[in-house]
């Protein structure tokens, strides 16, 4: 970003995300997930590549925008996981795919700046950071055609290549319904919130972690760009982790130790991002972010962990409202703490870790009626939900999926 700013003309206020596209979720089951994946990564890479050609703010955040579609790729990752894996493990599914996927925004902090000092060896240093650029829509075309090559749809193999594409009277209806009923289902809302303040804190903390070090504390422009990439790539780890904790509590306790892993990893997350803002050393600093990193990453992984029991019918809905709440969380939160030249980022900090924790108490108004909520239990009698596993037919509040998707255990 200091190089845009230097370049361009890109003052710290426009430096924000732009809203991306999410309006795939409830068509995803449409098309082959890894078609799907595919698709939006061979579009979204000349995007990527149009970058090299910013010359002005305007230009700036046009590219940006149309970049922000690549996040789409999110939601039909996390649809893809959830149909190839049992709901007893679909929380460490998600959390390694997207955690994993995660670290590539802290590997390109680690290598932009190395690539952009390296090539302005050769080229003037205006140039250089636009042939920068060629590198990562590169890699983005090599990784869809290898999600064509190596990619598998489903468990039991791809989807049918010669499905129609005929779209009848009743499949409109049928969209529809699942549309509705994702939007109308107070949970997926409630979890968009909540991913908004954690993932939109993480996106938040990605795109300026790396100025507040080179401007607070004036570490030059590598070392900034090594300490924010170790804030993304502990995504390896911390994001699956996250899953994996979500899955162990869902085994033990139900739906209820979910909810209530969630609470407490997204609440230390947020009491964590205060103390960063709060801390004065460079290394006291860059020791709190790492801790801050794990807890808000982890509960990312959690919120994963809850949403493909929200609604199997709606999961692409329920999964893109939630997904896109990540993007707008992080577009508010800049706007809101993060614009203006004169801003005060430390405090900025602090403010952003009070707005998580009083965002994770909303999972307290999470309950489903099968398997309770944080601080109630089940209203329907029933065997040991906690334990066996849900293959049956059910009804639509909290159905479980039998075309071999997703077959949810608590």
């Amino acid at each position: 970003m200091a190089i845009f700013g230097m370049f361009c003309g890109v003052t710290r206020g426009r430096r924000r995300n732009t809203p991306d596209c999410y309006s795939i979720s409830s068509r995803l089951d449409s098309n082959p997930n890894r078609t799907s994946s595919a698709i939006l990564s061979f579009l979204t890479a000349p995007a990527i590549l149009s970058t090299a050609l910013v010359s002005s703010p305007a230009s700036f955040i046009l590219v940006r925008f149309f970049v922000g579609f690549s996040l789409a790729n999110f939601v039909a990752n996390q649809y893809w996981m959830s149909s190839m894996f049992s709901g007893n493990v679909v929380g460490l599914a998600n959390g390694v795919s997207a955690g994993w996927a995660n670290v590539g925004a802290g590997i390109s902090q680690l290598l932009m700046p190395i690539l952009y000092t390296t090539i302005s060896g050769f080229l003037p240093r205006d140039v250089s950071w636009r042939v920068s650029f060629v590198f990562p829509a590169v890699f983005q075309v090599i990784t869809a055609v290898l999600v064509l090559i190596y990619g598998q749809d489903t468990p039991d193999g791809n989807k049918n290549k010669t499905r129609t594409l005929v779209v009848e009277e009743g499949e409109r209806s049928s969209f529809v319904r699942i549309l509705l009923d994702g939007l109308g289902d107070y949970r997926a809302w409630i979890l968009a919130l909540l991913y908004g303040y954690s993932f939109g804190v993480e996106l938040t903390t990605d795109n300026m972690i790396a100025g507040y070090f080179y401007e607070r504390f004036g570490v030059n422009l590598e070392a900034a760009g090594t300490i924010a990439a170790s804030f993304a790539i502990s995504n390896v780890a911390s994001r699956p982790a996250g899953g994996m904790v979500s899955d162990l509590l869902g085994k033990r306790f139900g739906m209820r130790g979910r909810l209530w892993g969630l609470w407490i990893v997204q609440s230390m997350a947020g009491l964590l991002c205060v103390l960063l803002g709060r801390v004065n050393s460079l290394w006291g600093s860059i020791a709190v972010m790492w801790v801050f990193s794990i807890f808000v990453q982890a509960a990312s992984g959690l919120i994963f962990g809850v949403v493909p029991f929200v609604s199997t019918r709606s999961l692409g809905v329920v999964a893109g409202m939630t997904g896109s709440g990540g993007t707008v969380g992080a577009v508010v939160t800049q706007l809101l703490l993060f614009s203006g030249n004169n801003v005060r980022k430390e405090r900025s900090i602090s403010l952003m870790g009070v707005m998580t924790f009083v965002a994770s108490i909303s999972v307290t108004f999470i309950y489903f009626p099968r398997w309770g909520g944080i601080f109630c239990g089940p209203s329907e009698s029933s065997d040991d939900f906690s334990q066996r596993l849900l293959g049956e037919d059910e009804e639509d509040d909290d159905k479980v999926v039998t075309s071999g998707r997703l077959r949810p255990v608590c």
